[in-house]
């Protein structure tokens, strides 16, 4: 199956629960949200069915889902979807798909944070509790936690398209930042459990601060600096609190190469918002703004 080759609609959800889960085929079906990767639909109050719709990768990313985050969620301190039920492919629907429990809130990039303090507390005390060692079998990346330099092609493709469509005010200061990221000490320790998709899109917000983190379709192990990136990409201040609340202590170095990953975080934010207001494919216009303050942030550093 490529993506859309099938039309998920609310009949084809409730046929699929009751062919393979029946004894949550009464529960009421409604759409909860469309993804990068997956559609997410209410089963009843308490759960989601999230099939995949836009990716062909999407199957292997909710296997890994079922396989880790329920050994990983007692230990999380803000509320995370927990896998409960694998679908299999079937005639209905020839990809796997997964049930998980609903986690209520508003994406925090169209419910930004604004009691800055707060949130910059409960991502630090969530960041602690989820980068612990990482047992040998867990999933790594090649795009994610691992060498900057690594991604420098990658970066430099970004940085020239978003100049190229006048999206950036100054890309020497840009590269300034990717470049101090890169020449920093890479990470020595153990490799650490990480979210790896921490934009505002997946982190839930409520009374403006964070009340969720969802979708871990990219959980891997790796430099904690990756998801401390977030911290530009998500907090309007404060971001100084979460590394002084985050333990332990993030040395210099890594605080370089969190600022490097939220550079080029920023840079892919900015496009897809921009594909979004222009009608590209894989536009998402609310991803826009969040990076551009973010990006901003960034550059103000090397000045």
């Amino acid at each position: 199956m490529t993506p859309g080759d099938n039309e998920i609609t609310a009949q084809l959800v409730r046929d699929l629960v009751r062919d393979q889960h029946p004894d949550l085929a009464e529960h009421p079906i409604r759409l909860g949200a469309r993804g990068w990767d997956n559609q997410l639909w209410r089963l009843g109050d308490d759960l989601a069915v999230r099939l995949p719709w836009a990716t062909v990768s999407a199957d292997a990313l909710l296997h890994k889902e079922h396989a880790w985050v329920p050994t990983l969620a007692p230990r999380l301190p803000l509320p995370i979807p927990i896998p409960q039920r694998l679908g299999v492919p079937s005639k209905r629907f020839p990809r796997s798909w997964l049930i998980t429990t609903w986690v209520p809130g508003t994406p925090a990039d169209r419910a930004p944070v604004t009691r800055a303090f707060d949130a910059a507390r409960s991502l630090a005390t969530f960041l602690t509790a989820l980068h612990q060692p990482a047992p040998n079998e867990a999933p790594v990346s090649r795009d994610r936690g691992g060498l900057l330099v690594d991604q420098t092609e990658q970066f430099a493709e970004a940085l020239s398209a978003a100049t190229e469509r006048g999206l950036i005010d100054e890309p020497a200061a840009v590269r300034a930042v990717w470049h101090d990221a890169v020449a920093a000490p890479p990470w020595t320790g153990p490799p650490l459990w990480l979210h790896a998709d921490l934009h505002p899109a997946n982190v839930l917000t409520a009374d403006g601060t964070l009340c969720g983190v969802i979708d871990f379709g990219d959980l891997c192990a790796g430099d904690p600096a990756y998801d401390l990136a977030a911290a530009w990409l998500l907090l309007p201040d404060g971001i100084d609190h979460v590394h002084e609340a985050y333990e332990p202590a993030p040395d210099p170095a890594t605080l370089r190469r969190a600022r490097g990953w939220a550079t080029a975080r920023a840079l892919h934010g900015i496009l897809i918002g921009d594909n979004g207001v222009h009608g590209r494919p894989g536009g998402k216009p609310s991803w826009g703004p969040p990076a551009h303050t973010a990006l901003r942030r960034l550059t103000a550093t090397v000045r």
